[in-house]
This record gives structure tokens, sequence and C-alpha cells, in this order.
């Protein structure tokens, strides 16, 4: 007979599901996984990897067309639309895989079918897995979905989501993005590399509305510059849709309006927990904007039910998922860890050029009362990054006046996604700017820009 009985089980497989479900086995907890689609969830199969693997592509194909640049000779560049997704897609399945892997490895009962909740402490599923399942803690990790916008609801045709937007069957010669959030710009960035006409219309007045403003203008810079047409302040009023095209009207803030016509649109508005058809509401778990309310270690409001990752809140990001699995499981054994801390975690955007940041923003920082020093440091200055061919960027810091403490940072730039962890390790160890300045950064490499950011905020720069 299959097991039913566990001491925690959890809804979902994504990022925050899996970690936390490997976690819980790792402190001897018997446990057991829901999962009605993938190993991996959203995450591992329709974005954050495979969406890595098409603006890896899209990175190579740019560089391709920059040989000459390097001294090196490339004839008759171009590109397969077909095998950009099959590897993609052979990316996805990879890890995909892997997570089935690590769940056998734990020891983790995987249950195949879609869960609900029937009282504290049951759930029951339908599917091949179906039964009736007991649990003394049940952690929901059912992840989110795309935001559906009335009058413009994606038909897998013409109106995509990034499930449709990471699989096209051809390169549309024009490509309309309805948001400017990390998704949209992703999107925007890659299929722009590639050839297409891309339009990007956000209702905020600033593109990347969650960035620094200065990173996001100097964004906003990069991607015109590259040819995308970029209208803030703009909200698509009606979307009419034709054989093989889209036509928006779109009105900006003034009230003036304009349409655009595109091959096809990507709607990138956000996206909204998995909330629906799992028992919350006869249970009466407290939810709140899509999301269900918990606290720092996962908590709701029943007794023996929590929730981590997407559906639990924002920021909606895989490695928040994962770290607020953790915290959950470990406070389930008692081990008393430190609360999901919002300020420390990092954000990235994978698009050309990358940004990435963590902490608050100048405006932020100013709202907040704080006398802030503020650091920059910018690619051209920077050995390293002038070598690859990437000096346009710039590194900037953000530290309090009076205790030197570091409040944020914020990139745009070659490889800042990989560089941002070296400052969210400063925030988390409590690290002052004396310390950051005295730390050695090795030469040449595109680290040493953060230094330099940290010695700007005290008017000890060096290079610039």
């Amino acid at each position: 007979m299959p097991e039913t009985n566990f001491d925690i089980l959890i809804i979902g497989a994504g990022p925050g599901g899996y970690v936390a479900a490997i976690r819980a086995a790792q402190l001897g907890f018997k446990t057991g996984i829901v999962e009605r689609e993938h190993l991996g969830g959203i995450c591992l199969n329709w974005g954050c990897i495979p969406t890595k693997a098409l603006l890896r592509t899209a990175e190579i194909y740019r560089y391709m067309q920059h040989a000459k640049e390097f001294g090196l000779s490339v004839e008759k560049i171009g590109f397969d639309t077909a095998a950009i997704v099959a590897r993609s897609r052979a990316i996805a399945k990879r890890l995909a895989d892997g997570v089935g892997f690590l769940m056998k490895k734990h020891k983790i009962t995987v249950i195949d079918g879609s869960a609900r909740l029937t009282k504290p402490g049951e759930v029951k599923v339908e599917g091949k897995g179906a039964g009736t399942y007991q649990a003394k803690h049940i952690i929901v990790a059912t992840g989110a979905r795309p935001r559906v916008l009335p009058g413009i609801e994606p038909d897998k045709e013409l109106i995509w989501t990034y499930f449709e937007a990471m699989v096209p069957k051809a390169l549309p010669k024009s490509l309309l993005v309805i948001g400017s959030g990390a998704i949209g710009i992703e999107f925007a960035s890659f299929y722009r590399t590639l050839g297409s006409e891309v339009t990007v219309v956000e209702v905020l007045p600033q593109i990347l509305p969650a960035e620094d403003e200065e990173i996001a203008l100097a964004a906003r810079k990069r991607f015109e510059k590259q040819g995308i047409k970029i209208l803030t302040g703009t909200k698509v009023t009606a979307v009419e849709k034709k054989k093989d095209q889209v036509i928006a009207t779109v009105e900006d803030a003034k009230g003036a309006k304009q349409t655009i016509t595109a091959e096809r649109a990507i709607l990138a508005a956000g996206v909204v927990g998995n909330i629906e058809n799992i028992g919350l509401e006869a249970l009466g778990v407290k939810t709140e904007k899509s999301t269900i309310k918990v606290d720092g270690f996962g908590r709701t409001n029943v007794a023996g039910i929590y929730a981590i990752g997407d559906v639990a809140g924002p920021p909606m990001l895989a490695h928040k998922g994962q770290h607020e699995g953790v915290i959950c499981v470990e406070a389930i054994k008692g081990l008393a860890p430190h609360p999901l801390d919002k300020n420390k975690i990092p954000g990235c955007t994978y698009c050309d050029p990358q940004i990435a940041s963590v902490g608050l923003t100048e405006k932020r920082a100013k709202e907040g009362r704080r006398e802030v020093r503020v650091g920059r440091f910018p690619f051209l200055g920077n050995g390293k990054a002038i070598a690859m061919g990437e000096d346009q960027g710039l590194v900037k810091t953000i530290f309090d006046k009076k205790t030197g403490e570091l409040l944020g940072a914020h990139m745009i730039g070659a490889e800042v996604t990989e560089l941002i962890q070296g400052f969210v390790i400063a925030m988390n160890c409590e690290t002052t700017e004396e310390e950051l300045m005295n730390s050695i950064f090795p030469h040449p490499t595109l680290s040493e820009m953060m230094h330099e950011s940290v010695l700007d905020a005290y008017g000890r720069v060096m290079h610039v």
C-alpha cells in the first residue's frame, strides 16, 4: 500500500516546495510532496532556467555580430528557431529529471495529482496518486501564474504569456510587450537581439519599476539604443486580433491615444498566486491580493498549515521560495532560524545589459528619512570590462551616513547577476563601509568595481 501518513506534506514541487522537502528529509521528517504537473515547477520547466538558456543563445548571437571587434571572422551568421527552443527545453528536462533524482535520494514520497486541503492535517489528492493523506504539518507551495488583464486574454496564438513566448514556432517580425518587469524586459531583450522589432508598454512612469531610478534610466537608454521602443506611463486599453497580427490601442497619462500593430503580443503584467481550489476558504486560511498571508516563518493563521514561495507573496522569486522553505521546515523542527528578511533578497534581470540589486533604492532610503552616502563606479573605468568589450554599465552603493550600514546596491552591466551576491553577503553579515573598503578585491576582475563604488561613497575612489 502507498504511504499516506507523513510528518510534513508539501503541496507543489517548485523551487520552494522541493527544497523544503529536501530540508525536511535531512532533519528526519517523514516527507511527502504532491505535484500535479512538473517536478521543479514553473521555474525549472517554464521560467528561470529555460529563459536563461534562450538568453544565452541571444548573448552568443550578439557577440557573433561583433566578432570583428575581437579580431575574429564570422560568416553567414544566422539561427534556427526550432533548435534554439529545443536546446532550452532539453535543459529544462535535464534539471526536472534532476529534481526527481533528489526526491529518490532523500526518500521523499512523490504523489502525482492535484491536492486539496479538507481539514487541518488532511489532504485529498485527485489524479494518479488519488487518495487521502494525513500530515501534522502541511506546506502550501502552489506557486503563481501569469496575470490576465481584462480584454487582453492570452489565446496562445496571437497574444502570448511567457509559456508561448518560450516556444515560438518562428521569430515574429514585430512584437508588443505589455509590462516592463523582469519577465517582459527579458523577452524584449531576447527577441530584439534576434531581430524582432519590439515595443514595450509600461503603465508606470519607469521601466523595471522595482529597480533604482538611476539604474532603470540607464537600462532604458541602452534598450532604446538597441532599437527597442519604450512607452512609459502608458496603458493598453484594447487589443484587436487580426489573422496574423494584433492592433493595440494605447493611451498615455495625458489621454493621448495611438495604435501599435505587431505580429505577436506578450502579456507580462506580473503574476498571481495559485490560491484557488485548494481548500483555503473552507479552513479559514487568510489570503490577501491573491496570496496567502504568512509570518516570517511561513506560518498561516491556521495551526499546522504553512505557505512558501510565490503563493506566499512578493517578491515572487525562486530563491526567495527556496529560502522560505528552509526557514519554514527548520522552524517546525524547533531550530529557531532567522525569519525571512525581504530587504536582503537580491533581484536579477538577465537582459542585455544585465541588472541586479539588493536592499533599498536611493529613493526608498531617503523616503525612510535616512541620511545617505551614495557611491558610483562606471564600467568604463574597469580594465576587465574594457578587455571584455563590455565597458557600459554602473555599480551603485547606498550607505547610511551615520552608521556606515550598507542599505542597498544596484548594478547594470555584464555579469552583474553573478556579482550581486557579494553585496548580499555583506548586508547579511552586517558589514560596515570600513570593512568593505579594507577588503582586497582581485585584479583584473569586474568585482573591483564593487570596491570602487564603496570607495566613491566616501570620497576615496581611485580609477575615475
